[in-house]
């Protein structure tokens, strides 16, 4: 559950949004304190070079950008029109500048279409902790992982959810995870797995005492745990080693300028400052110290 150039302790993190930049902006090679007080992209701080990648916009003079809100720490705003920050939309506004472009559009798309290559428009990159698998692959392109993850355990307290009996509780998790794969082929619950069109649903039936467990990436549930009102806790995680990383349409000409650009995110600094001034704030912890299970016997 760690940024993948990030320890631990650093974490320790459909409307049409158009972001106009500001007339200036600093264009470090490396993250300073100036590049962090002056943006052109809303509240994100810009570094590297403007215009130094060679990216071919689907739809000219811009960086059309795919995800699915709600997504706290990653696109902070409910809607698109109060999206102002966040990880992700950050590092989309981050490969915008390298490449020249002056504005950034979000577009809110469905999770299940987009992770099977079925995203009704023209994109250049999708950002919304997706999680890099082989079958994902044949259908749409990949960048380079950009955050790990593992599968969190978010359970009702009135449930005593345990590694020991989790199989035989109401498991929800969201439609066209990772997730559902990992609950049924490794807990195997004794009843059938129920699924919910996106995260939002799901913890609404948790809270709403429909399911007893809602299972998804630990570093998404932390973000959510303070919406339940105190009815349930992030109680446990199973390691599963997953990456996340952009989803490109299928043969995008875009790959190689868009990974080169995470790559200098990460590699300059950039990516753990955006870990820590947009996810730490919404997880209040660190991922880490949320207990690790194992699967329950067989």
């Amino acid at each position: 559950m760690k940024q993948l150039t990030v320890r631990r302790s650093a974490l320790a993190v459909l409307a049409t949004l158009l972001v106009e930049p500001q007339a200036h902006a600093a264009s470090p090679t490396t993250v300073s304190k100036t590049a962090l007080a002056v943006t052109n992209y809303a509240n994100c701080p810009v570094t590297g070079t403007r215009a130094s990648l060679n990216l071919k916009p689907a739809i000219a003079g811009q960086l059309t950008v795919l995800t699915t809100l709600p997504g706290p720490g990653w696109f902070n705003g409910n809607t698109p029109q109060t999206i102002r920050d966040g990880f992700e939309y950050c590092m989309a506004a981050n490969i915008a500048w390298r490449a020249g472009l002056n504005r950034v559009i979000v577009r809110n798309t469905p999770f299940d279409a987009l992770v099977a290559g079925r995203a009704n428009t023209r994109y250049d990159v999708g950002l919304v902790q997706v999680t890099i698998t082989e079958p994902r692959a044949r259908v749409v392109d990949f960048t380079t992982p950009y955050f790990s993850s593992d599968q969190g355990v978010l359970a009702r307290k009135d449930a005593n959810v345990t590694a020991a009996n989790i199989a035989s509780k109401r498991i929800g998790v969201p439609s066209g995870t990772t997730t559902y794969t990992f609950v049924n082929t490794q807990i195997r619950p004794t009843s059938q797995v129920r699924v919910y069109p996106d995260s939002a649903t799901m913890l609404a039936a948790l809270r709403a005492n429909q399911i007893d467990v809602a299972l998804l990436d630990t570093v998404v549930l932390l973000g959510r745990v303070r919406d339940l009102g105190g009815q349930a806790d992030l109680i446990g995680q199973f390691r599963t080693g997953e990456n996340y990383g952009g989803v490109l349409p299928k043969g995008s000409p875009n790959k190689a300028a868009i990974d080169r650009a995470l790559t200098e995110l990460q590699t300059n600094g950039t990516s753990n400052l955006l870990s820590q001034r947009f996810l730490l704030p919404v997880y209040g912890g660190d991922p880490s110290a949320v207990p690790y299970w194992t699967t329950p016997a067989r």
